[in-house]
């Protein structure tokens, strides 16, 4: 399993020859340095610990700071767990960067979605929405309806889709195509939308 740690550029197209259009996502993938290697034997699981995007020392956790010096890398902002590359004969500061994706290949791309705050039934679950709007009715037309019986079971079901709280959760984006790699300015150009905002963290998994 390949994994990398990124943050979403934003989005534009890519044209074929024949003119079409794909919408495709750029993002900033890596360099990944690996600060420590987790083990079955010793951590429980099969991890490597990798740290990306380099911090000021003043900026990072004591307990942080203790791993990268024994490490010897530099500080990172973000210090975190991804899988084991195939045959992977690193060591501490060795260096996860975009060349292990090839353009062709699909990867899941994981991340925290926009926040919408709190929405109604049409945003949030695509209602229809009530009753026709030529006769008269001026309160019911994004109304989401009845949500239950009354005196059985006199209460509502779990799940039931209600407005609330939209966006704001980890959401995975699954099977985009890798349209185009650079490996010198550490870019990886795949197909559609991934979810987040520019400069949100992403985590790009082989699929």
């Amino acid at each position: 399993m390949r994994e990398l740690i990124g943050r979403k550029v934003g989005m534009t197209r890519l044209f074929d020859e024949d003119g079409t259009a794909t919408p495709v996502t750029v993002i900033s993938a890596g360099p990944c340095v690996v600060v420590a290697q987790r083990t079955q034997d010793v951590d429980g699981h099969n991890a490597l610990a990798v740290g990306y995007e380099v911090a000021k020392a003043k900026h990072v956790s004591k307990p942080r700071a203790g791993q990268f010096k024994k490490a010897n890398v530099e500080p990172t902002r973000v210090l975190s767990e991804v899988a084991v590359p195939p045959k992977f004969d690193g060591k501490p500061g060795d260096q996860l960067t975009v060349e292990m994706f090839q353009v062709g290949e699909f990867v899941d791309v994981s991340g925290v979605s926009i926040g919408k705050g709190q929405q109604g039934v049409m945003k949030r679950h695509n209602f229809k929405g009530v009753g026709d709007a030529s006769h008269g009715q001026s309160d019911r037309l994004r109304a989401p309806g009845s949500i239950g019986s009354a005196s059985y079971p006199s209460r509502v079901f779990k799940g039931m889709k209600m407005a609330g709280h939209m966006g704001g959760v980890m959401t995975t984006i699954k099977n985009l195509r890798v349209m185009q790699i650079d490996v010198e300015k550490s870019l990886i150009v795949v197909s559609g939308a991934v979810p987040g905002k520019p400069k949100t963290l992403l985590r790009i998994k082989g699929a």
